[in-house]
């Protein structure tokens, strides 16, 4: 696929996606306000998860509810920006567990983690999302069967998702979620800074600069 294709992708893809993930935003929010200027290590933990080269100059963090419906509308934009930027552009995922039930999902998340299956799992956990995401009923049930069907142990995992490094795992990426003030999902940093105003196409472009800013500076 050529370049001009792959922007013309994403550039489809965001508009394609904004006016739905901006009314759903607005549905996954706690209460206004800005988001403050933090410090790297409330960005980026040891423990988080990461998708592409762990050293790439370019680093997306998201702020992320597997409950979200935004994060979900999100989620192939996110993936057209690693494969428009494999070598440039690392994502790191935060968990930010502002729907009830999400907190269980996390620990799934985290269980297949464990089993090396994080990938798989979260792509249908995200996939089947509507049928198990209910905000004032969440199936947590149907939440298992997703990660089941995407390889899944489900008995290794209840034994392992009250494990004390999950518990952790989840208290801090919460407490960060407090420290730099997220009120949304999902809020994106890059390279530390804030999207200029909540899009997709308003991503791309931020990610798109900061890439080029760094080929200049090597």
């Amino acid at each position: 696929m050529t370049k001009n294709n792959i922007v013309a992708k994403i550039t489809i893809a965001a508009f394609a996606i904004f006016a739905l993930a901006a009314f759903l935003y607005n549905g996954d929010t706690k209460k206004p306000g800005a988001v403050a200027d933090k410090s790297e290590d409330q960005l980026v933990r040891a423990h988080s998860f990461i998708y592409g080269p762990k050293k790439a100059p370019v680093t997306i963090v998201e702020f992320f509810d597997p409950a979200c419906e935004a994060c979900r509308a999100f989620h192939p934009v996110v993936k057209q920006i690693l494969e428009k930027f494999p070598k440039s552009v690392r994502v790191v995922i935060r968990y930010t567990t502002f729907h009830k039930g999400s907190d269980e999902v996390v620990r799934i998340l985290e269980t297949a983690r464990l089993q090396n299956i994080f990938k798989p799992v979260l792509e249908n956990l995200l996939e089947k999302q509507p049928v198990w995401a209910n905000h004032r009923a969440p199936d947590i049930n149907k939440a298992w069967q997703a990660a089941a069907d995407a390889g899944l142990d489900v008995a290794r995992a209840r034994k392992d998702m009250m494990n004390p490094e999950i518990t952790a795992v989840l208290n801090q990426d919460m407490a960060d979620v407090k420290a730099v003030g997220v009120r949304q999902t999902p809020t994106f940093f890059v390279n530390g800074k804030p999207l200029p105003s909540f899009g997709a196409r308003q991503l791309y472009d931020l990610v798109r600069q900061e890439v080029e800013a760094a080929r200049k500076s090597s």
